[in-house]
């Protein structure tokens, strides 16, 4: 055997017996490690197989031992390419389902059978002999359709692998780059020296694609016994980092930028690069225009905070964590969670449930609560508390003769007369159907009497313009005042001024009457 050949064999020995290794390597660490040992494990057993293979090859000396060992071969190396596309997309957080795994199989597995039967068909190769010569095992082949299918699909599987590798490359932190750069070279040298064969820029009659493996393998190796290559997927947590709901931050012990994620980028557009390293108080500066709302040494801290970005107002919660002690260095992780639309919601919810939906001013609800904290400042400072129910006179008769939606209108008039009459303080809120009511802190009941007197005629002189014409309009009232140091509530306060709400009906409607012992 001459030197060249031999020099041949140990390189493709070399590499089957480093995959080897590597596969048991980390098969009896399997259960230290993640899903992606199992990967790995079937891609360096194929790569084996196709290194040993190749290399007893280059032992034989008749064409059909040449032709038996290259189906073999063909066994490991295209689905070895495969493998290797998603041992990578693995390891870089990139998950697809057990069908599409498989279907990226297909292609090898029907390569491997269609070399296997090549003589049948010869669509692998159209010629494959001995060469005249330099004889065996050194071959002339002329290559078929599927051959150039198959070089086309395996040599797609290297380049995406490798530029899968290379495009997460920026968002990887420093620490990891060395273990990222051991994956871009193994699947970097594989690819060039395949790309070398098939451009016949390589040694003649020759594969030297497994003599080149051991150089992959050993990368392989080094990353995975001096990092935690297979325990941390560092690129999978960068991935993660950036697919987090919340925009997160990360503040070094100085208070410095140290880092944030593609969320944080969109919630605050000027967020660039330029700013890592930056005191975080001038960075939030730039980007907010404001001081940060938080103290930093609160950990644990949080707080909703509305920021104008872009013309765009958005409602924050930001929560303050402390990060875990890397060597002895502390940090701090600020979330960012954007509650914008459940605050709107929420705010939505809360307007419904204390404004009447056809007037827009309070419910009944929210009257009562507010009536009852404003009664008991009353009582504690001893000034007088009023409160006035009205009522629509002939509303039903309103809605009879002209349909529902004048009596709405009916209602709307009503309000925006009063609204343009009371002051702050004076809370005023739909009752129920056509009755409003009215709670006045610090007014006695001939204030409140004469008030309603005041609103009341101004409401008979101005009629409701409709499409049905003019619609004249009167309210009935009834005045109470919380008598003091009797413990009265407000719904014994309402119930007074129901009653002379009622004597002002009963005496002819368009009337205040104010509640005595006597009615």
């Amino acid at each position: 055997m001459n030197s060249p050949l031999t020099a041949y064999v140990a390189l493709n020995s070399a590499s089957g017996v480093l995959n080897l290794y590597l596969c048991l390597y980390v098969y009896f660490r399997r259960y230290r490690y993640k899903k992606i040992a199992y990967f790995f494990m079937a891609y360096t057993v194929t790569i084996a197989i196709y290194c040993f293979a190749s290399a007893i090859m280059l032992l034989t000396t008749t064409l059909e031992q040449i032709k038996f060992w290259t189906a073999i071969q063909y066994v490991g190396m295209p689905i070895s390419t495969t493998l290797g596309l998603l041992f990578v997309m693995h390891y870089l957080g990139i998950h697809i389902s057990k069908i599409k795994a498989f279907s990226l199989l297909i292609i090898p597995i029907i390569t491997s059978i269609v070399v296997a039967t090549n003589d049948l068909h010869h669509l692998h190769y159209k010629v494959l002999e001995i060469d005249p010569i330099l004889g065996a095992p050194y071959v002339q082949q002329e290559i078929g359709v599927w051959y150039m299918i198959h070089g086309t699909y395996i040599f797609s599987c290297m380049l995406v692998a490798l530029l899968l590798a290379i495009s997460r490359w920026k968002e990887t932190a420093k620490v990891h780059r060395m273990e990222l750069l051991s994956l871009i070279l193994g699947q970097f040298i594989p690819m060039l020296t395949a790309l070398l064969y098939l451009l016949e820029l390589t040694p003649e009659g020759m594969d030297p694609v497994p003599m080149v493996l051991w150089l992959s393998s050993s990368l392989y190796l080094w990353s995975i016994s001096s990092s935690r290559m297979f325990t941390l997927i560092p690129i999978a947590k960068n991935v993660i980092f950036n697919s987090i709901n919340d925009g997160v931050m990360v503040l070094d012990e100085s208070i410095q930028l140290n880092e944030f994620n593609q969320i944080c980028e969109k919630y605050f557009p000027q967020l660039t690069n330029k700013l890592i390293g930056m005191n975080f108080y001038k960075a939030w500066q730039e980007l907010t225009g404001n001081s940060f709302p938080l103290e930093l040494e609160l950990t644990g801290n949080n707080q909703e905070v509305q920021l104008a970005i872009d013309d765009t107002k958005r409602v924050y919660q930001i929560r303050i964590s402390p990060l875990i002690k890397v060597k002895n260095r502390k940090g701090l992780i600020l979330i960012f969670t954007d509650v914008t639309e459940l605050r709107e919601l929420q705010n939505k919810l809360e307007y419904q449930a204390n404004y009447d939906e056809l007037t827009q001013i309070f419910n009944r609800r929210a009257f009562m609560e507010q009536c009852e904290q404003d009664f008991a400042i009353a009582e504690q400072g001893f000034t007088p508390f009023t409160v006035v129910l009205m009522d629509i006179d002939h509303f039903k008769k309103v809605n009879d003769t002209y349909g529902h939606h004048i009596g709405d209108q009916l209602l709307k008039h009503v309000v925006t007369l009063f609204e343009n009459q009371l002051t702050e303080g004076q809370v005023f809120a739909r009752y129920g159907g056509e009755e409003f009511a009215l709670s006045l802190n610090g007014y006695t009941a001939l204030e409140a009497e004469l008030l309603g007197n005041n609103l009341r005629k101004q409401l008979e002189r101005q009629s409701l313009d409709s499409s049905e014409g003019n619609i004249p309009v009167t309210l009935s009232m009834g005045v109470a005042e919380a008598i003091t140091g009797t413990k009265e509530t407000v719904d014994q306060l309402l119930n007074k001024a129901d009653k002379a709400l009622y004597s002002a009906k009963q005496s002819g409607r368009n009337q205040v009457h104010v509640y005595t012992l006597e009615k």
